[in-house]
């Protein structure tokens, strides 16, 4: 069933519910950022109802049991978190006594949640509009600004024509994307909380003509309605860190799928790279015997 937004279906179901259900649909309504860390036996007790009411007032809003309401109340939630918000989610999702291992193991999960929901015929789609594009932009803001600079550190030794649109300010966004026109297309990258700059700058670009790839969560991404392509990435948070594992992924699959599409143009890029790093020292070639006593080459 999709998901869509469970205060949508709350206000649909309202009606015909019990008094118990109707206590439970006014407390997630306004309180939504906390019932969404609350077991369905915390959220009874919160609320002054049964367990057994929690689970048959999911039944009532079309679920199949509470975890999956739990989902979706988490799918709505997560764009509206603030960073203290994300901080309280967390305290009832983490074990503290093994931090490390709960952290990458929530990594892992959103990689294996990628890999369930990535369409290979959209991700070919978008790998094909890359390799014919005139101009490649590349946007992402504030977390997300790490994954487009990764994007277009690399994808710059594959393509002729990358711009990584630089987002000091508003203005400058559009300033720098002035010329982005119909042979164009932009990669927007954002995950919640998602920026208000990309999706201004994406809706700019498409009033230009320009096609668009969305690298974002899902389809609840504000990024969505406009693309052309959308490849999705599971970013569920950990705290009020974003977790960049998966969307790092995908770009990694990108790359990949390019350079093979592209591997006599970017054997002379990297070639010509090469002696230029060479010719100006770009990267340490050995450890020194004063510092280390190797004298190895570094790998």
């Amino acid at each position: 069933m999709k998901q869509d937004d469970i205060i949508a279906r709350i206000r649909e179901s309202y009606p015909r519910m019990s008094k118990g259900q109707k206590r439970l649909a006014e407390y997630i309504t306004n309180h939504y950022d906390k019932a969404v860390y609350l077991t369905a036996h915390c959220l009874g007790n919160e609320v002054g109802v049964s367990e057994s009411t929690v689970v048959r007032f999911a039944a009532e809003l079309g679920y199949e049991g509470y975890p999956e309401l739990q989902d979706a109340l988490e799918e709505m939630v997560r764009a509206r978190l603030t960073s203290m918000q994300r901080i309280e989610v967390a305290k009832g999702r983490i074990n503290q006594d093994n931090l490390v291992s709960a952290v990458l193991q929530a990594d892992i999960e959103n990689i294996k949640v990628t890999m369930e929901k990535i369409d290979e015929e959209e991700f070919r789609a978008a790998i094909r509009l890359l390799l014919e594009a005139k101009t490649v932009y590349i946007l992402g803001v504030r977390s997300s600004a790490s994954l487009a600079s990764f994007l277009g550190n690399y994808l710059n030794l594959i393509l002729e024509h990358v711009r990584l649109i630089h987002t000091n300010s508003v203005s400058e966004t559009f300033e720098q994307m002035l010329r982005v026109g119909p042979e164009d297309v932009v990669v927007g990258i954002s995950f919640p909380r998602y920026s208000r700059r990309t999706l201004r700058a994406m809706e700019y670009a498409k009033s230009r003509g320009a096609r668009l790839i969305a690298i974002t969560d899902g389809d609840q991404s504000p990024l969505k309605p406009l693309a052309n392509i959308t490849l999705k990435a599971q970013s569920d948070m950990i705290s009020f860190v974003d977790s960049l594992a998966a969307p790092l992924s995908l770009l990694n699959a990108i790359l990949v799928a390019l350079s093979l599409e592209q591997q006599e143009q970017m054997k002379k890029n990297l070639e010509a790279l090469e002696h230029i790093w060479q010719e100006y020292d770009v990267y340490e070639s050995h450890v020194g015997e004063e510092d280390y006593g190797t004298g190895k080459i570094l790998s």
